[in-house]
């Protein structure tokens, strides 16, 4: 989780994002990172930071563009749920393409008890004016990934140390509906996997945040 002095930076950041911003336009801020980094965590904590400064921001994760199992099936793909082709990343794109025009939209979210995306269950209000997302993938060089990150003003980098963010997913993995040794036989298979093509990507961020353990 991010320090204190951390966030107070970060919503400076965002802040100052927003009032070099033209009038009316709104600032996109992407936090990319591992899985099990803390991207979660630290969006949520930012947007209340800057609810209490006043901002009207939204918060729409990635995560809501996760293929369904159905699809999954469709594709062949259940087995490796959460590697980058298993998201739909040109609906992605085209969401965030709305966003910053500035429309009111309905976004999907992933729901972790269902394990399952849910379509328009996170409003972005017309008023918003900072809008936080976080994912894995958001620095991808390949282009559809690229196109997901040409909607944001920045795209911010969480680090965390690994034996850190092992424990961490295996955790979420038991307490969602894994056994302990599922859950490690899937972190060590894919989520490891995922984590390594993710952290290849961190140079291209406009931010590098290290989360302490």
């Amino acid at each position: 989780m991010a320090t204190d002095a951390q966030l107070s930076e970060l919503t400076d950041r965002a802040m100052r994002l927003l009032h070099r911003a033209p009038a009316g336009r709104r600032v996109l801020i992407g936090i990319a990172g591992a899985p099990g980094a803390g991207k979660t965590t630290l969006a949520g904590r930012l947007a209340a930071a800057l609810t209490a400064r006043e901002a009207v921001v939204a918060h729409v994760p990635m995560d809501g563009f996760h293929l369904a199992d159905a699809a999954l099936d469709l594709l062949g793909l259940r087995d490796c749920k959460g590697a980058p082709d298993t998201f739909d990343a040109a609906g992605y794109a085209a969401l965030l393409a709305r966003i910053a025009a500035g429309e009111r939209v309905w976004a999907p979210a992933f729901e972790r008890d269902l394990e399952q995306p849910i379509a328009q269950a996170i409003l972005v209000p017309a008023s918003a004016r900072i809008i936080i997302s976080e994912g894995n993938y958001l620095l991808l060089p390949t282009q559809e990934w690229r196109t997901v990150a040409s909607w944001f003003d920045e795209v911010w980098f969480c680090e965390l140390e690994d034996e850190v963010r092992r424990a961490r997913l295996i955790g979420r993995h038991v307490e969602f509906g894994k056994t302990p040794e599922e859950a490690r036989a899937w972190v060590e298979r894919l989520d490891e996997v995922n984590a390594r093509i993710v952290a290849a990507t961190a140079p291209a961020a406009d931010l590098l945040i290290r989360l302490p353990a």
